[in-house]
């Protein structure tokens, strides 16, 4: 690999991380190695910075669209386009597709949770078994002023950042590649998209996990362009913890903080009425590899309820339009 990371190096010296991005990734397609997988994270987060603004397409959002339906639509991966993405969002707020991904796909990516989460508690108990550096290498950002904390937090709640979890990250942009993913948000959102690495999780949710509603808006910025993947990677929504989704366009920050919310960000259950209307709550029940596409205005809470047995594993993944990108977040370009 040392001519690999020659090129890379050349690459990164004149200023073009993007196309060191494209090295890495030809090389691990033939042969892993975590210090390459560990590199190409870095290489993301550097070339956000020096992505060409001439990729950048304006893209304007539909106006919101009045409930045609009483239940929530779904889709197919093959109904699935940029367009069936903004007309969905904009009547209901959200996407709901069906097998987006394999189920061999989903159970691949449940073992590497847990690969990744092992690997995690071992760096956290003071030891480190050998094999564990692809599935846990704490991300540092290079470029900015930038500092990811709060991890230790963040597995108590049942979720690790994917961007600490090399191997994962790799294995979750190739998928991405696979199913046409990255074409498909870059031409919802006119732009290559960047993730964020403080708001792309691997999570195992356990059932006693805390359930509060809120819009990711209330604290990414409301005039933010934004698509965020959530994966079902096991069956949820009645065994295990799913999500309680109020499916309608809200083009506005619900208020925050009021009486009966659990902190000053998230939204209490009579602001949750008033925004719904004469919409009810929905809990879609999730299968394997199905997938709920949402964005920042989206109102929804983690859905658990008494008597559910079973931790549920998912990915998010949240997407963003570089030429809005949210203050605060640390840029991953996909």
């Amino acid at each position: 690999m040392s001519r690999v990371r020659d090129r890379v190096d050349a690459l990164r010296a004149a200023g073009d991380a993007v196309a060191a991005i494209d090295v890495v990734i030809d090389a691990l397609r033939i042969e892993s190695d975590p210090a390459l997988e560990a590199l190409l994270v870095d290489l993301r987060h550097e070339a956000f910075f020096q992505a060409a603004p001439a990729d950048t397409v304006s893209v304007e959002p539909e106006p919101a669209r009045a409930r045609a339906a009483s239940d929530l639509p779904e889709l197919t991966r093959g109904e699935l386009t940029a367009e069936a993405l903004r007309e969905g969002m904009s009547t209901y707020g959200c996407v709901l597709v069906r097998g987006l991904i394999d189920e061999s796909e989903a159970a691949d990516l449940r073992d590497g949770i847990d690969r990744t989460f092992s690997a995690f508690d071992d760096r956290q108990s003071g030891g480190r078994e050998p094999g564990d550096a692809p599935w846990f290498t704490p991300f540092q950002p290079s470029v900015g002023d930038y500092r990811i904390g709060g991890r230790k937090f963040m597995r108590e709640s049942g979720g690790v950042w994917t961007v600490d979890s090399p191997r994962m990250m790799f294995t979750l942009t190739e998928l991405f590649e696979r199913h046409g993913l990255r074409d498909l948000v870059t031409a919802y959102l006119g732009e290559r998209p960047a993730l964020s690495a403080n708001k792309c999780n691997l999570r195992r949710v356990p059932v006693d996990t805390q359930t509060n509603w809120h819009q990711d808006g209330a604290f990414l910025g409301r005039e933010v362009r934004s698509l965020n993947l959530w994966l079902a990677l096991g069956s949820c929504g009645v065994d295990a913890p799913a999500l309680d989704v109020v499916p309608r366009r809200i083009d506005r920050i619900v208020e925050t903080g009021t009486p009966g919310a659990m902190f000053d960000w998230s939204v209490s259950p009579e602001k949750v009425e008033e925004a719904a209307g004469d919409v009810a709550v929905v809990r879609p029940t999730f299968a394997a590899g199905d997938a709920l596409f949402f964005d920042h205005l989206f109102l929804h809470r983690t859905g658990v309820s008494a008597g559910m047995t079973n931790e549920r594993h998912a990915i998010e993944s949240w997407f963003f339009a570089p030429s809005s990108y949210p203050d605060g977040q640390i840029p991953i370009l996909l």
